[in-house]
């Protein structure tokens, strides 16, 4: 179990991944390469908080 730094240091990493993602989207189109490479991470970083939230 991760305790309440670790927790906090995943959602940080979500939303800089997040922010990241917009930023290439908006540059480069939803459908490019880097955009989905980008959110392919943002969902394995969602499984892990998912994982440990419940």
């Amino acid at each position: 179990m991760l305790n309440l730094l670790d927790e906090k240091a995943l959602l940080f990493q979500i939303a800089l991944k997040r922010k990241i993602m917009y930023r290439k989207a908006k540059n480069y189109g939803f459908t490019h390469p880097a955009v989905v490479e980008c959110s392919q991470e943002l969902d394995i970083l969602l499984n892990k908080y998912q994982k440990i939230a419940s």
